[in-house]
C-alpha cells in the first residue's frame, strides 16, 4: 500500500510550490511576502480539496491565482475561476479549464 505523495515528500512539495510562487512574483515585478504566498497556497489547497491533483496541476492553479493577484484582475473574474475549479470533476477537466483561460483563439 503506497500513497502517490508520501508524508516525507509533502513538506518538500509545499516548500517548492511556495518558493516557485515567490520567484514567479519577483519575475512579474510584483514580489510577494511570505504571508501572501501562504495565502495563495492555502487558497489552492482549499480549491483542490475535492481532487487529488498532480504537483504540476497544483502548481498551475497556484500560478494562475498568482497572476490574477499581481495583475489586479477583477474580483468577479477571480470568483468565477474559483467556482470553475471547484466544479471540475477530475484533473483532466481542471487542466482543460486552465488551458482555456490562456488560449488566445479567436472565433
Amino acid at each position: 500500500m503506497s500513497n502517490p505523495i508520501s508524508h516525507e515528500e509533502e513538506p518538500d512539495f509545499h516548500l517548492s510550490i511556495q518558493e516557485s510562487l515567490k520567484q514567479l512574483s519577483a519575475q512579474l515585478e510584483s514580489p510577494l511576502d511570505e504571508t501572501s504566498v501562504m495565502q495563495i497556497y492555502q487558497n489552492v489547497s482549499e480549491l483542490l480539496s475535492h481532487l487529488s491533483p498532480s504537483p504540476l496541476t497544483f502548481a498551475r492553479v497556484a500560478g494562475t491565482l498568482l497572476v490574477y493577484q499581481v495583475q489586479n484582475i477583477e474580483p468577479e473574474e477571480i470568483k468565477w475561476f474559483n467556482i470553475q475549479v471547484k466544479q471540475c470533476l477530475d484533473e483532466e477537466e481542471l487542466e482543460e479549464l486552465i488551458e482555456s483561460i490562456y488560449r488566445t483563439d479567436t472565433l
